[in-house]
Protein backbone atom coordinates (compact mmCIF):
# COMPACT_ATOMS: atom_id res chain seq x y z
CA UNK A 1 0.00 0.00 0.00
CA UNK A 2 1.69 3.56 -1.23
CA UNK A 3 1.61 6.47 1.54
CA UNK A 4 -0.50 8.26 -0.66
CA UNK A 5 -3.22 5.74 0.22
CA UNK A 6 -2.25 5.26 3.85
CA UNK A 7 -3.14 9.15 4.02
CA UNK A 8 -6.19 9.23 2.22
CA UNK A 9 -7.53 6.41 4.29
CA UNK A 10 -7.12 8.93 7.04
CA UNK A 11 -10.53 10.59 6.33
CA UNK A 12 -11.77 13.85 7.60
CA UNK A 13 -13.88 12.56 10.12
CA UNK A 14 -11.12 11.65 12.37
CA UNK A 15 -8.85 14.24 11.61
CA UNK A 16 -11.23 16.72 12.79
CA UNK A 17 -12.15 14.25 15.68
CA UNK A 18 -8.68 14.43 16.63
CA UNK A 19 -8.17 17.64 16.24
CA UNK A 20 -10.97 18.74 18.13
CA UNK A 21 -9.62 15.88 21.14
CA UNK A 22 -6.38 17.19 21.27
CA UNK A 23 -7.55 20.97 21.10
CA UNK A 24 -10.15 20.29 24.07
CA UNK A 25 -7.77 18.21 25.76
CA UNK A 26 -5.03 20.81 26.18
CA UNK A 27 -7.35 23.34 27.63
CA UNK A 28 -8.53 21.12 29.84
CA UNK A 29 -5.18 19.77 31.06
CA UNK A 30 -4.21 23.28 31.15
CA UNK A 31 -6.87 24.63 33.40
CA UNK A 32 -6.73 21.53 35.68
CA UNK A 33 -2.78 22.32 35.48
CA UNK A 34 -3.94 25.57 37.01
CA UNK A 35 -6.65 24.82 39.30
CA UNK A 36 -4.18 22.08 40.01
CA UNK A 37 -1.65 24.40 41.06
CA UNK A 38 -3.90 26.64 42.89
CA UNK A 39 -4.66 24.10 45.56
CA UNK A 40 -1.02 23.04 46.50
CA UNK A 41 -0.20 26.97 46.09
CA UNK A 42 -2.72 27.19 48.78
CA UNK A 43 -2.18 24.02 50.96
CA UNK A 44 1.58 25.79 51.16
CA UNK A 45 0.57 29.10 52.25
CA UNK A 46 -1.53 27.59 55.04
CA UNK A 47 1.54 25.64 55.95
CA UNK A 48 3.30 29.17 55.91
CA UNK A 49 1.11 30.88 57.62
CA UNK A 50 0.38 27.97 60.38
CA UNK A 51 4.34 28.36 60.94
CA UNK A 52 4.21 31.92 61.07
CA UNK A 53 1.57 32.05 63.65
CA UNK A 54 3.09 28.96 65.94
CA UNK A 55 6.64 31.73 65.84
CA UNK A 56 4.91 34.28 66.93
CA UNK A 57 3.34 32.74 69.76
CA UNK A 58 6.64 31.07 70.87
CA UNK A 59 8.60 34.19 70.54
CA UNK A 60 6.04 35.84 72.71
CA UNK A 61 6.78 33.79 75.45
CA UNK A 62 10.21 35.42 75.89
CA UNK A 63 9.84 38.90 75.90
CA UNK A 64 10.52 39.35 79.17
CA UNK A 65 14.09 38.04 78.89
CA UNK A 66 16.88 40.56 79.69
CA UNK A 67 20.06 39.67 79.17
CA UNK A 68 22.38 39.28 76.16
CA UNK A 69 22.09 35.64 75.50
CA UNK A 70 19.14 33.16 75.92
CA UNK A 71 20.15 29.97 78.62
CA UNK A 72 18.67 26.71 78.99
CA UNK A 73 18.25 27.67 82.46
CA UNK A 74 15.85 30.89 81.50
CA UNK A 75 13.77 28.99 79.08
CA UNK A 76 13.03 25.83 81.18
CA UNK A 77 10.43 27.03 83.17
CA UNK A 78 8.52 27.77 80.01
CA UNK A 79 8.96 24.18 78.55
CA UNK A 80 8.47 22.21 82.18
CA UNK A 81 4.56 20.91 82.52
CA UNK A 82 2.22 23.37 83.55
CA UNK A 83 0.60 23.60 87.19
CA UNK A 84 -1.96 26.40 88.42
CA UNK A 85 0.62 29.12 88.18
CA UNK A 86 2.91 28.88 85.62
CA UNK A 87 1.90 28.79 81.96
CA UNK A 88 3.75 26.70 80.26
CA UNK A 89 5.07 26.84 76.35
CA UNK A 90 3.80 23.70 75.72
CA UNK A 91 0.78 23.83 77.47
CA UNK A 92 -0.52 25.76 75.26
CA UNK A 93 -3.22 24.73 72.43
CA UNK A 94 -1.14 26.59 69.39
CA UNK A 95 2.11 25.42 70.81
CA UNK A 96 0.80 21.66 71.58
CA UNK A 97 0.48 22.17 67.79
CA UNK A 98 3.89 22.69 67.05
CA UNK A 99 4.89 19.47 69.70
CA UNK A 100 3.36 17.38 67.09
CA UNK A 101 4.96 14.68 64.82
CA UNK A 102 4.88 16.79 61.88
CA UNK A 103 6.90 20.00 63.29
CA UNK A 104 9.86 20.43 64.98
CA UNK A 105 10.25 23.34 67.56
CA UNK A 106 14.00 24.50 68.05
CA UNK A 107 15.56 27.38 70.36
CA UNK A 108 18.84 28.55 69.79
CA UNK A 109 21.34 31.22 71.73
CA UNK A 110 22.49 34.12 70.13
CA UNK A 111 25.53 32.00 68.68
CA UNK A 112 23.21 29.61 66.87
CA UNK A 113 23.60 26.71 69.71
CA UNK A 114 20.65 24.76 69.90
CA UNK A 115 19.08 24.72 73.66
CA UNK A 116 15.49 23.11 73.02
CA UNK A 117 14.30 20.91 70.20
CA UNK A 118 11.08 19.23 70.61
CA UNK A 119 12.22 16.78 67.83
CA UNK A 120 15.29 15.37 65.82
CA UNK A 121 16.28 18.76 64.51
CA UNK A 122 17.37 18.48 60.76
CA UNK A 123 18.05 21.82 60.18
CA UNK A 124 21.03 23.40 62.31
CA UNK A 125 21.89 27.18 63.20
CA UNK A 126 24.68 27.50 60.96
CA UNK A 127 26.19 30.75 60.49
CA UNK A 128 25.98 31.20 56.67
CA UNK A 129 22.43 30.09 57.15
CA UNK A 130 21.09 32.47 59.50
CA UNK A 131 18.38 33.56 58.08
CA UNK A 132 15.32 35.18 59.25
CA UNK A 133 11.53 34.32 57.93
CA UNK A 134 10.26 31.60 56.05
CA UNK A 135 12.27 29.06 53.24
CA UNK A 136 11.76 25.53 51.69
CA UNK A 137 15.27 23.43 52.17
CA UNK A 138 16.38 20.24 51.33
CA UNK A 139 18.15 18.30 53.54
CA UNK A 140 18.92 14.67 52.39
CA UNK A 141 16.77 14.67 49.89
CA UNK A 142 13.66 15.96 52.04
CA UNK A 143 12.19 18.82 51.27
CA UNK A 144 11.12 20.65 54.68
CA UNK A 145 9.57 24.05 55.48
CA UNK A 146 12.17 26.29 58.03
CA UNK A 147 10.27 29.30 60.00
CA UNK A 148 12.99 31.36 61.70
CA UNK A 149 12.23 34.69 64.31
CA UNK A 150 15.10 36.31 66.67
CA UNK A 151 13.95 37.14 70.45
CA UNK A 152 14.73 40.16 71.45
CA UNK A 153 16.00 41.39 74.81
CA UNK A 154 13.31 43.28 76.98
CA UNK A 155 15.11 46.84 77.30
CA UNK A 156 17.87 46.64 74.76
CA UNK A 157 16.19 45.55 71.43
CA UNK A 158 19.11 43.47 71.36
CA UNK A 159 19.05 39.84 69.76
CA UNK A 160 19.25 37.20 72.51
CA UNK A 161 18.35 33.87 70.71
CA UNK A 162 16.22 32.28 67.96
CA UNK A 163 13.07 30.50 67.55
CA UNK A 164 13.11 28.21 64.82
CA UNK A 165 10.24 25.61 63.60
CA UNK A 166 10.12 23.21 60.65
CA UNK A 167 7.85 21.40 58.82
CA UNK A 168 8.28 17.95 57.59
CA UNK A 169 5.26 18.89 54.83
CA UNK A 170 4.38 15.29 55.09
CA UNK A 171 0.78 16.35 55.03
CA UNK A 172 1.13 18.50 52.32
CA UNK A 173 3.27 16.19 50.21
CA UNK A 174 0.29 13.47 51.03
CA UNK A 175 -2.25 16.10 49.52
CA UNK A 176 0.53 16.88 46.70
CA UNK A 177 0.20 12.95 45.46
CA UNK A 178 -3.45 12.31 46.33
CA UNK A 179 -4.29 15.81 43.66
CA UNK A 180 -1.93 14.18 41.02
CA UNK A 181 -3.54 10.34 41.28
CA UNK A 182 -7.07 12.26 41.22
CA UNK A 183 -5.64 14.53 38.60
CA UNK A 184 -4.13 11.79 36.02
CA UNK A 185 -7.68 9.64 36.64
CA UNK A 186 -9.50 12.91 35.27
CA UNK A 187 -7.17 13.20 32.79
CA UNK A 188 -7.65 9.98 31.40
CA UNK A 189 -11.54 9.98 32.16
CA UNK A 190 -11.65 13.25 30.28
CA UNK A 191 -9.65 11.85 27.51
CA UNK A 192 -11.87 9.25 26.91
CA UNK A 193 -15.02 12.06 27.02
CA UNK A 194 -13.26 14.54 24.96
CA UNK A 195 -12.80 11.98 22.32
CA UNK A 196 -15.67 10.18 21.99
CA UNK A 197 -17.88 13.78 22.28
CA UNK A 198 -15.17 14.64 19.45
CA UNK A 199 -15.76 11.49 17.12
CA UNK A 200 -19.77 12.59 17.53
CA UNK A 201 -19.62 15.96 17.17
CA UNK A 202 -17.67 15.32 13.81
CA UNK A 203 -19.86 12.50 12.58
CA UNK A 204 -22.29 14.82 13.02
CA UNK A 205 -21.22 17.69 11.46
CA UNK A 206 -19.83 16.17 8.62
CA UNK A 207 -22.81 13.72 7.91
CA UNK A 208 -24.03 16.09 5.06
CA UNK A 209 -20.55 15.96 3.62
CA UNK A 210 -20.87 12.15 3.15
CA UNK A 211 -24.63 12.74 1.91
CA UNK A 212 -23.11 15.20 -0.88
CA UNK A 213 -20.11 12.91 -1.52
CA UNK A 214 -22.24 9.75 -2.27
CA UNK A 215 -24.34 11.88 -4.57
CA UNK A 216 -21.18 12.84 -6.39
CA UNK A 217 -19.97 9.61 -6.93
CA UNK A 218 -23.09 8.42 -8.11
CA UNK A 219 -23.84 11.13 -10.88
CA UNK A 220 -19.88 10.87 -11.40
CA UNK A 221 -21.09 6.96 -12.34
CA UNK A 222 -24.41 7.57 -13.78
CA UNK A 223 -25.41 10.72 -14.96
CA UNK A 224 -28.76 10.31 -15.50
CA UNK A 225 -29.13 8.94 -11.63
CA UNK A 226 -32.25 10.49 -9.50
CA UNK A 227 -30.09 10.26 -6.74
CA UNK A 228 -29.69 13.60 -4.84
CA UNK A 229 -28.67 14.99 -1.39
CA UNK A 230 -31.49 14.63 1.13
CA UNK A 231 -32.94 17.35 2.94
CA UNK A 232 -30.56 17.70 5.64
CA UNK A 233 -32.60 20.06 8.13
CA UNK A 234 -30.05 21.90 9.67
CA UNK A 235 -30.38 25.36 8.19
CA UNK A 236 -27.00 25.88 7.49
CA UNK A 237 -24.12 26.45 4.87
CA UNK A 238 -23.66 22.68 4.35
CA UNK A 239 -27.77 22.02 3.68
CA UNK A 240 -27.28 25.38 1.58
CA UNK A 241 -24.26 23.07 -0.54
CA UNK A 242 -27.24 20.06 -0.31
CA UNK A 243 -29.40 22.19 -2.36
CA UNK A 244 -27.38 24.05 -4.83
CA UNK A 245 -25.66 20.50 -5.58
CA UNK A 246 -29.11 19.22 -6.55
CA UNK A 247 -30.05 22.40 -8.21
CA UNK A 248 -27.16 21.76 -10.13
CA UNK A 249 -27.30 18.06 -10.74
CA UNK A 250 -31.03 18.91 -12.29
CA UNK A 251 -29.20 21.44 -14.55
CA UNK A 252 -27.00 19.45 -15.84
CA UNK A 253 -29.73 16.14 -16.46
CA UNK A 254 -31.83 18.89 -18.46
CA UNK A 255 -28.73 19.84 -20.85
CA UNK A 256 -27.89 15.73 -21.21
CA UNK A 257 -31.40 15.12 -22.21
CA UNK A 258 -31.36 18.50 -23.93
CA UNK A 259 -28.37 17.05 -25.83
CA UNK A 260 -30.30 13.47 -26.14
CA UNK A 261 -33.34 15.06 -27.57
CA UNK A 262 -31.62 16.92 -30.26
CA UNK A 263 -29.34 14.11 -31.35
CA UNK A 264 -32.88 11.75 -31.95
CA UNK A 265 -34.43 14.91 -33.45
CA UNK A 266 -31.61 15.47 -35.92
CA UNK A 267 -31.37 11.75 -36.84
CA UNK A 268 -35.31 12.10 -37.05
CA UNK A 269 -36.14 15.25 -38.61
CA UNK A 270 -33.01 14.68 -41.69
CA UNK A 271 -34.15 11.55 -42.33
CA UNK A 272 -36.63 12.76 -44.96
CA UNK A 273 -34.99 15.43 -46.36
CA UNK A 274 -31.42 13.08 -46.60
CA UNK A 275 -33.58 10.57 -48.48
CA UNK A 276 -35.28 12.73 -50.78
CA UNK A 277 -31.83 14.10 -51.46
CA UNK A 278 -30.67 10.91 -52.07
CA UNK A 279 -33.22 9.83 -53.83
CA UNK A 280 -32.48 12.46 -56.62
CA UNK A 281 -28.80 11.65 -56.39
CA UNK A 282 -29.99 8.21 -57.20
CA UNK A 283 -31.82 8.98 -59.99
CA UNK A 284 -29.56 11.21 -61.51
CA UNK A 285 -26.56 8.69 -61.20
CA UNK A 286 -28.78 5.95 -63.12
CA UNK A 287 -29.95 8.19 -66.16
CA UNK A 288 -31.49 11.45 -65.19
CA UNK A 289 -28.49 13.19 -65.77
CA UNK A 290 -29.21 12.44 -69.58
CA UNK A 291 -32.28 14.43 -69.20
CA UNK A 292 -32.08 18.30 -68.76
CA UNK A 293 -35.67 18.69 -67.24
CA UNK A 294 -35.17 15.70 -64.58
CA UNK A 295 -31.76 17.42 -64.34
CA UNK A 296 -33.09 20.53 -63.44
CA UNK A 297 -36.34 19.25 -61.49
CA UNK A 298 -33.67 17.21 -59.11
CA UNK A 299 -31.24 19.94 -58.21
CA UNK A 300 -34.04 22.02 -57.54
CA UNK A 301 -35.88 19.61 -55.53
CA UNK A 302 -32.49 19.35 -53.78
CA UNK A 303 -31.54 22.61 -52.79
CA UNK A 304 -34.73 23.48 -51.51
CA UNK A 305 -34.39 19.62 -49.21
CA UNK A 306 -30.97 20.89 -48.75
CA UNK A 307 -31.97 24.65 -47.47
CA UNK A 308 -34.80 23.43 -45.18
CA UNK A 309 -32.51 20.71 -43.42
CA UNK A 310 -29.82 24.16 -42.95
CA UNK A 311 -33.18 26.31 -41.54
CA UNK A 312 -34.23 22.87 -39.47
CA UNK A 313 -30.40 22.68 -38.19
CA UNK A 314 -30.08 26.20 -36.98
CA UNK A 315 -33.93 26.22 -34.95
CA UNK A 316 -32.63 23.02 -33.67
CA UNK A 317 -29.74 24.99 -32.48
CA UNK A 318 -31.87 27.89 -31.68
CA UNK A 319 -34.18 25.57 -29.21
CA UNK A 320 -31.38 24.33 -27.70
CA UNK A 321 -29.72 27.56 -26.62
CA UNK A 322 -33.09 28.65 -25.53
CA UNK A 323 -32.70 26.39 -22.61
CA UNK A 324 -29.74 28.49 -21.38
CA UNK A 325 -30.82 31.57 -21.52
CA UNK A 326 -30.59 31.85 -17.34
CA UNK A 327 -26.70 31.40 -17.29
CA UNK A 328 -25.55 33.39 -20.67
CA UNK A 329 -28.36 36.54 -20.51
CA UNK A 330 -29.29 36.94 -16.81
CA UNK A 331 -28.08 40.67 -16.83
CA UNK A 332 -29.73 42.01 -20.06
CA UNK A 333 -32.29 44.92 -20.34
CA UNK A 334 -34.42 45.28 -22.93
CA UNK A 335 -37.33 48.32 -23.64
CA UNK A 336 -40.44 47.09 -24.86
CA UNK A 337 -41.68 49.43 -26.52
CA UNK A 338 -38.64 49.96 -28.57
CA UNK A 339 -39.00 46.33 -29.79
CA UNK A 340 -42.79 45.76 -30.76
CA UNK A 341 -42.52 49.08 -32.56
CA UNK A 342 -39.24 47.76 -34.40
CA UNK A 343 -41.34 44.31 -35.12
CA UNK A 344 -44.64 46.16 -36.02
CA UNK A 345 -42.77 48.77 -38.79
CA UNK A 346 -40.89 45.74 -39.80
CA UNK A 347 -43.51 43.51 -40.76
CA UNK A 348 -45.93 46.40 -41.95
CA UNK A 349 -42.86 46.98 -44.39
CA UNK A 350 -42.46 43.77 -45.95
CA UNK A 351 -45.92 42.72 -45.86
CA UNK A 352 -47.52 45.65 -47.58
CA UNK A 353 -50.67 43.79 -48.50
CA UNK A 354 -51.63 42.90 -44.95
CA UNK A 355 -53.44 45.27 -42.55
CA UNK A 356 -51.20 46.04 -39.31
CA UNK A 357 -52.73 47.95 -35.81
CA UNK A 358 -50.74 48.00 -32.95
CA UNK A 359 -52.47 49.05 -29.24
CA UNK A 360 -50.48 50.68 -26.50
CA UNK A 361 -51.27 50.84 -23.21
CA UNK A 362 -48.07 51.49 -21.67
CA UNK A 363 -47.52 54.79 -22.55
CA UNK A 364 -44.01 54.88 -20.96
CA UNK A 365 -40.69 53.37 -21.13
CA UNK A 366 -40.77 49.44 -19.40
CA UNK A 367 -37.25 47.44 -18.70
CA UNK A 368 -37.44 43.83 -18.66
CA UNK A 369 -34.56 41.58 -17.97
CA UNK A 370 -34.31 40.22 -21.11
CA UNK A 371 -32.06 39.93 -24.19
CA UNK A 372 -33.32 42.10 -26.78
CA UNK A 373 -32.61 40.02 -29.89
CA UNK A 374 -34.59 37.03 -28.02
CA UNK A 375 -37.49 39.28 -27.27
CA UNK A 376 -37.34 40.41 -31.26
CA UNK A 377 -37.02 36.46 -32.35
CA UNK A 378 -40.07 35.89 -30.32
CA UNK A 379 -42.29 38.04 -31.36
CA UNK A 380 -40.85 37.02 -35.44
CA UNK A 381 -42.01 34.11 -34.77
CA UNK A 382 -45.58 34.65 -33.84
CA UNK A 383 -46.22 37.49 -36.33
CA UNK A 384 -44.52 34.88 -38.72
CA UNK A 385 -46.88 32.42 -37.55
CA UNK A 386 -50.10 34.95 -38.23
CA UNK A 387 -48.78 35.66 -41.77
CA UNK A 388 -48.72 32.57 -42.36
CA UNK A 389 -52.09 31.33 -41.41
CA UNK A 390 -54.25 34.80 -42.59
CA UNK A 391 -54.38 34.42 -45.98
CA UNK A 392 -58.26 35.05 -46.29
CA UNK A 393 -58.53 38.32 -43.87
CA UNK A 394 -54.89 39.31 -43.77
CA UNK A 395 -55.01 41.61 -40.63
CA UNK A 396 -52.79 41.21 -37.61
CA UNK A 397 -53.01 43.37 -34.51
CA UNK A 398 -50.61 44.30 -31.80
CA UNK A 399 -51.50 44.92 -28.31
CA UNK A 400 -49.52 46.17 -25.25
CA UNK A 401 -50.17 46.61 -21.50
CA UNK A 402 -48.82 46.43 -18.50
CA UNK A 403 -49.27 46.17 -14.52
CA UNK A 404 -47.30 47.19 -11.61
CA UNK A 405 -44.68 43.73 -11.68
CA UNK A 406 -45.99 42.47 -15.34
CA UNK A 407 -46.17 43.50 -19.04
CA UNK A 408 -48.39 41.82 -21.69
CA UNK A 409 -47.89 41.68 -25.36
CA UNK A 410 -50.62 39.72 -27.38
CA UNK A 411 -50.54 39.37 -31.57
CA UNK A 412 -53.71 38.54 -32.69
CA UNK A 413 -54.43 37.29 -36.45
CA UNK A 414 -57.94 36.44 -37.71
CA UNK A 415 -57.02 33.31 -40.21
CA UNK A 416 -57.76 29.59 -39.72
CA UNK A 417 -57.80 29.33 -36.16
CA UNK A 418 -56.53 25.67 -33.98
CA UNK A 419 -58.59 23.23 -32.56
CA UNK A 420 -58.48 22.54 -28.84
CA UNK A 421 -56.84 19.45 -29.25
CA UNK A 422 -54.10 21.07 -31.51
CA UNK A 423 -53.94 24.03 -29.62
CA UNK A 424 -52.47 21.64 -26.62
CA UNK A 425 -49.87 20.50 -28.25
CA UNK A 426 -48.77 23.58 -30.44
CA UNK A 427 -45.42 24.26 -27.75
CA UNK A 428 -44.52 20.93 -28.29
CA UNK A 429 -41.16 20.02 -30.26
CA UNK A 430 -41.80 18.98 -34.27
CA UNK A 431 -45.30 19.57 -33.73
CA UNK A 432 -47.50 21.07 -37.01
CA UNK A 433 -51.39 20.97 -36.98
CA UNK A 434 -51.50 20.73 -40.71
CA UNK A 435 -48.41 18.88 -42.05
CA UNK A 436 -48.86 19.08 -45.55
CA UNK A 437 -49.56 22.76 -45.02
CA UNK A 438 -46.41 23.31 -42.66
CA UNK A 439 -44.30 21.86 -44.86
CA UNK A 440 -45.38 23.84 -47.89
CA UNK A 441 -45.24 27.10 -46.08
CA UNK A 442 -41.83 26.36 -45.03
CA UNK A 443 -42.42 24.95 -41.05
CA UNK A 444 -40.78 22.59 -39.29
CA UNK A 445 -42.58 22.50 -36.10
CA UNK A 446 -39.87 24.34 -33.77
CA UNK A 447 -41.09 28.06 -33.92
CA UNK A 448 -43.35 27.83 -31.05
CA UNK A 449 -40.81 25.63 -29.29
CA UNK A 450 -38.35 27.92 -29.42
CA UNK A 451 -40.63 30.76 -28.37
CA UNK A 452 -41.78 29.30 -25.87
CA UNK A 453 -38.35 28.50 -24.17
CA UNK A 454 -36.79 31.92 -24.73
CA UNK A 455 -39.82 33.02 -22.79
CA UNK A 456 -40.01 30.91 -20.06
CA UNK A 457 -36.03 31.40 -19.67
CA UNK A 458 -37.11 34.70 -18.58
CA UNK A 459 -39.49 33.77 -16.14
CA UNK A 460 -42.48 34.83 -18.32
CA UNK A 461 -45.35 32.38 -20.08
CA UNK A 462 -46.91 32.26 -23.22
CA UNK A 463 -50.40 31.42 -23.98
CA UNK A 464 -52.49 30.38 -26.92
CA UNK A 465 -56.41 31.61 -27.43
CA UNK A 466 -57.63 30.50 -30.75
CA UNK A 467 -61.21 29.22 -32.35
CA UNK A 468 -61.24 27.67 -35.69
CA UNK A 469 -62.33 29.87 -38.31
CA UNK A 470 -61.83 33.12 -36.18
CA UNK A 471 -57.99 33.27 -35.37
CA UNK A 472 -55.75 33.07 -32.63
CA UNK A 473 -54.58 34.95 -30.23
CA UNK A 474 -51.02 34.32 -28.47
CA UNK A 475 -50.00 36.31 -24.83
CA UNK A 476 -46.69 36.84 -23.58
CA UNK A 477 -46.21 37.70 -19.74
CA UNK A 478 -42.89 39.01 -18.82
CA UNK A 479 -41.49 40.55 -15.52
CA UNK A 480 -40.73 43.88 -14.99
CA UNK A 481 -37.19 44.83 -13.83
CA UNK A 482 -37.55 48.86 -14.16
CA UNK A 483 -40.20 50.94 -15.09
CA UNK A 484 -38.02 54.45 -16.01
CA UNK A 485 -35.18 54.37 -17.94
Amino acid sequence: MTQENVYRRFSVKWKWALGTTIGVFVVFLVFSLLMFRAFTQNALDSQHQEIDNALNAVSQRFTSVNTRNLTLDMIEPSLQPGNDHVHTILNDELIANVASKNLTLTIFDRQGVQLFTSHTNLVAMEHKSRFVGQRLVNVNGQQLLVGRVPVYAKNSNRIVGYVQIVDSLEQYHHMYIKLVKILVVLMLLGLMAIALWGYLLADWLLRPVEHIAKTIAEVEHDPKTTERVPDLLRNDELSDLGVILNEMVDRMQRYIDQQSRFVEDVSHELRTPVAIVKGHMDLLNRWGKDDPQILNDSIKASLDEMKRMETLVQEMLDLTRADQVEINFRHEATDVQDVVYQVYNNFSLIHPDFKFSLEDDIHKSTIISMYRNHLEQVLIILSDNAFKYSQERKEIHFAMSRTSREVQIAVQDFGEGISQEDANHVFDRFYRVDKARSREKGGNGLGLSIAQKLIEGYGGSISLESSLGHGSIFRITLPITNTDK
